[in-house]
This record gives C-alpha cells, sequence and structure tokens, in this order.
C-alpha cells in the first residue's frame, strides 16, 4: 500500500521534531503553567493536525499550497495568533506559579488554543499537501494511504510534543 515506510516514518520522526509553532506553543504552556497546560496543548495540537490529515486527503491542502495568496494568509494567520497568544502570556499575572498546581485555563482552554495553532501551523499544511505524496502508492487508493500516513505522522508527532511538555516541564520545576 505505502511504499517505504521505514522510509517515511525516519523522515516523519525528524520533521515532527524539529521544533515549529506547535512545539514552542506547548513548550511556552508547559513553562508558564506547568505540565498539564502543556499536555493539554499537546492534545489541542494533535485534533487540529488531524484536520490536516483529513484535509489532505480530500486534496485540501494541495488547493492551498497551488495558490500563494492562499498559504499567505495561512502563514499570516498563524503568526498573528502565535503573536496575540505571547503577548497575552507577557501580559498575565505571574501569582502563586507552582510546577504542580498551575492557575486555571484561560477562556477557550490550552486544548482550544492548541487546536488553532495547530490548524494554522503552515508546517503541517506543506507536509499533508506535498511531502506525503512522495510516499504513496499512486496505483493504489488515495484516501487510504493519506489517512495512515498521516495518523501515523500525528501519533509521531503527539509523541514529540508531549516528549518537549515533559522536558519543559522539568526545566521549570528546576527553577521555580
Amino acid at each position: 500500500m505505502v511504499t517505504n515506510f521505514s522510509l517515511f516514518l525516519a523522515a516523519a520522526l525528524v520533521i515532527a521534531a524539529v521544533p515549529g509553532p506547535g512545539i514552542f506553543y506547548v513548550a511556552a504552556r508547559t513553562l508558564s503553567e506547568g505540565r498539564r497546560a502543556g499536555f493539554a496543548s499537546t492534545a489541542g495540537t494533535a485534533l487540529g493536525g488531524l484536520v490536516h490529515v483529513v484535509a489532505g486527503s480530500l486534496g485540501i491542502s494541495a488547493i492551498i499550497l497551488a495558490s500563494a495568496n492562499l498559504f499567505a494568509v495561512v502563514k499570516f494567520v498563524g503568526a498573528i495568533y502565535l503573536v496575540w497568544l505571547g503577548i497575552k502570556l507577557i501580559r498575565s499575572p505571574v501569582e502563586g506559579v507552582s510546577a504542580d498546581e498551575p492557575p486555571p485555563p484561560p477562556r477557550g482552554g490550552f486544548l482550544l488554543q492548541g487546536f488553532v495553532v495547530a490548524l494554522s501551523n503552515p508546517k503541517l499544511l506543506v507536509f499533508f499537501g506535498a511531502f506525503i505524496l512522495q510516499f504513496m502508492d499512486m496505483s493504489r487508493d488515495h484516501l487510504s494511504q493519506v489517512l495512515v500516513l498521516g495518523v501515523t505522522f500525528m501519533v509521531l508527532a503527539g509523541l514529540t510534543d508531549g516528549i518537549y511538555a515533559l522536558l519543559a516541564g522539568q526545566v521549570r520545576g528546576f527553577f521555580s
């Protein structure tokens, strides 16, 4: 079904581990609010990534990549959202910070914010619109291959995001 699955796994693991908007968001949330916030953010980025899997399987990612204007809009919206989250984080009070007991989540929750971060992540758009096609057997069913490869990637990405959350939690615990 899928050609060179082991090569795909290796490439997907490298891509998932390279820091991008999702990892930076997860690490920032973990550092500022603790591990629970980091893991909730990780769950949100994974769910947003699954939307990319569906979009890739339907060809929507390829359409957005083919249009320079649409792709620029996605990148711009993603950048603006991250800047807005950063400003909110900087302006928020740091009362009673504890490594074990994070403050209550912001309105909308860490999961929802992680979802939006992943949804507006151009790295995922490129991954599902172009990169994943290199590992498909074009003589077979397109939909099932994109779903298998996409879900495989999102599992790897969720694991790497979780590792970053654990590491950021360790750093936070060291400094608090």
